[in-house]
């Protein structure tokens, strides 16, 4: 009686036990774009490098390596250095939601852009902790960017610095390439320190690190980040999404699961931004533009003159042609404008519709 009881209880806690360890997933429907088209210095582009781009309502501000860019009603308007840029190098831009401002990271200070005026933050006339600005992002009234030399933190209100790096934050070096925000938490991309969590209530860090140690292979797969070198980060629906150059990383809060180009359906290991819509995750590679939603795959390529998708879904890849593609597959940044998608490439600035 008592051998049958306990074999009861085992298979009913068991199981639960099991499903416990299982990582969260969601199976959020895929978007499918094309229609693609393709701006460059033809179309009025001060240039073909693109670093990033940003919706803004009818709008889309691009960030190129010869200045900074407004698309509005089919036309480019192109702002320098004698505009007030900081930089012909822009690499990041975000809107703030609060005041409608935007904010420019590049590669010789932080810019505002506020009722036609630039106003340039540099580390001589404020508290920015270094010059090369690699991404921006607002938070209300705050706004956070990754720079060469540790996170920055300005309060736009008490116009306030606040600097963090290895002296005060879990950072092995200043370094630091990516920030979002999401649930109350500022995540910082730290390059070859894995993600630094901030707690904006109680100010406390956590880090995250690849608990192997090894920096040539993940050997313990799903332990954690798959690697410690990070290069962008997005949270969106409870979800934690990691760039590397060495694969892609998915925290759900409890668990980590790893994705890499050999065993999904992952473009590139090697991976230059990453922004979560939804539950889907677009990831920009040197070899495309991967999309995945927790169990289905759609990458984006070239292919000749056209295009093609890659489709990938429980170790089954399939093929699609299409008569258009993005403009070129090192993809470097993504956003999205309604069923628009824009994508920066290093040769040139994309535009896809849904089709789906």
């Amino acid at each position: 009686m008592k051998k049958n009881l306990l074999i009861l209880t085992l298979g009913l806690i068991i199981p639960l036990i099991l499903q416990a360890r299982e990582p969260e997933t969601r199976s959020a429907t895929m978007p499918v774009y094309g229609k693609w088209k393709t701006f460059t210095t033809k179309d009025g582009l001060p240039a073909n490098k693109i670093f990033c781009v940003r919706a803004d309502g009818d709008r889309v501000w691009i960030g190129t390596s010869h200045g900074l860019v407004l698309y509005e009603n089919e036309v480019f308007t192109t702002f320098t250095t004698k505009d007030g840029l900081a930089h012909n190098g822009v690499l990041s831009i975000d809107v703030s939601e609060l005041t409608g401002d935007i904010w420019i990271g590049t590669l010789g200070g932080m810019n505002r852009y506020s009722g036609g005026k630039f106003d340039t933050f540099n580390q001589l006339n404020s508290g920015l902790p270094n010059d090369v600005i690699y991404a921006v992002v607002c938070d209300g009234k705050d706004v956070w960017c990754a720079t060469g030399g540790g996170a920055g933190h300005y309060d736009t209100y008490q116009e306030e610095w606040e600097i963090y790096t290895e002296r005060n934050a879990p950072m092995h070096e200043p370094w630091t390439y990516s920030v979002c925000t999401g649930d109350n938490k500022i995540f910082i991309a730290a390059w070859g320190g894995g993600v630094i969590e901030y707690q904006k209530e109680t100010g406390n860090f956590r880090d995250y690190v690849d608990p192997d140690g090894e920096m040539e292979i993940d050997l313990f797969p799903d332990d954690g980040l798959v690697h410690d070198i990070t290069t962008a980060v997005s949270y969106s629906n409870g979800i934690l999404w990691v760039a590397t150059y060495f694969g892609m990383s998915r925290y759900d809060g409890t668990h980590w699961k790893g994705y890499f180009d050999h065993d999904s359906g992952l473009a590139s290991n090697f991976i230059n931004f990453i922004r979560a819509r939804g539950d889907v995750a677009f990831i920009c590679t040197d070899k495309g533009l991967s999309s995945f939603n927790g169990e289905e795959w759609i990458t984006y390529k070239k292919n000749g003159s056209g295009g093609k998708r890659l489709y990938f879904k429980n170790g089954e890849t399939s093929t699609q042609t299409d008569p258009s593609s993005i403009a070129h597959e090192f993809t470097i940044g993504v956003d999205f404008q309604g069923d628009d998608i824009w994508v920066a490439t290093s040769y040139g600035l994309s535009r896809g519709t849904q089709i789906n």
